[in-house]
């Protein structure tokens, strides 16, 4: 049963949605950039980062200074003695960290990758309350600063959506991120698609989300589309997704492969938006297409 507030909220917004649709997509949007605090983590959430306390002592752990704040990032080495192939970057979804990236990250480290793995703004070990596109973006772009050029970029769901953003260059006054590949989780391709579900359980409107996508759009300085990002960027990608997704629609990948040839999609059938994270088979997919060994036909 949603609390007293929320409904106070939904009953807010769907009042304002007829009478200040621009002034309501701008106080969801402030609402929608504010982080979670660690207090209202899940039991399993909580469980899952207990269970990666020893993974996580692997790392070696670098406080990165952003133009709004610090982020860390922790890399993961291969084993000693064994000559990196690359340096992979990856990049979790929104209410994530590195630790549900475990799978991922062991992967292209058992192949012989040195991993970085960067906490968001306002996630995991990372500063602060708000993240947003451009800052997430950003801290990508000082990751790149101190560790790349990246052989690939992996990012799951909103770190999806900042990978393809943070090679195309696309927000304004950050240079392009340097990678020779990339890998897109269950990511959306447009900025409607971040906000449905948060639109959805504040009662958000249709006028007053396309005000929220407009103030990302005068932050970024352009739109978010994820396809025509791409098409501009012919490097080469691997997208997938499951077609179970019910947080971010599968019609969002078959957009993603609309940019051109140089992008391949692989459906991971039955492993919704999260679950997707844990597969052995998902990651072994996307190592296989980092490493050259496979290059997966459209689906």
């Amino acid at each position: 049963m949603a609390s007293f507030g929320l409904k106070v909220i939904r009953g807010t917004f769907g009042v304002a949605e007829h009478v200040a649709p621009r002034l309501t997509g701008r106080a969801a949007f402030e609402l929608f950039c504010r982080t979670p605090h660690e207090k209202s983590l899940s039991e399993g959430e909580r469980r899952a980062i207990d269970r990666a306390a020893d993974f996580m002592t692997q790392a070696r752990h670098h406080r990165l200074k952003t133009r709004t704040g610090c982020v860390m990032v922790h890399e993961f080495r291969p084993e000693p003695g064994r000559a990196a192939a690359g340096t992979v970057l990856v990049i979790h979804g929104w209410r994530s960290r590195t630790e549900y990236m475990r799978t991922l990250i062991e992967a292209y480290r058992d192949a012989g990758y040195k991993v970085v793995s960067l906490d968001l703004p306002g996630h995991g070990q990372s500063q602060g309350r708000r993240l947003t596109l451009v800052s997430a973006v950003d801290a990508a772009r000082v990751a790149g600063e101190w560790f790349g050029p990246f052989a690939a970029i992996v990012g799951h769901s909103f770190g999806g959506a900042v990978a393809a953003n943070a090679v195309a260059g696309s927000i304004r006054n950050i240079p392009r991120l340097a990678a020779g590949r990339l890998v897109l989780i269950a990511a959306p391709s447009s900025l409607p698609a971040i906000f449905a579900d948060f639109s959805r359980m504040l009662n958000v409107g249709s006028r007053s989300q396309a005000a929220m996508a407009d103030r990302v759009e005068r932050i970024a300085g352009r739109p978010f589309t994820g396809d025509r990002q791409l098409a501009s960027t012919p490097l080469p990608t691997l997208v997938i997704h499951a077609p179970d997704d019910r947080e971010v629609s599968a019609e969002h990948a078959r957009l993603y492969t609309r940019a051109g040839d140089h992008v391949r999609l692989y459906w991971a059938d039955g492993l919704g938006h999260r679950r997707i994270l844990a597969d052995r088979g998902v990651a072994e997919r996307a190592v296989g297409f980092v490493a050259g060994r496979l290059e997966p036909s459209l689906q």
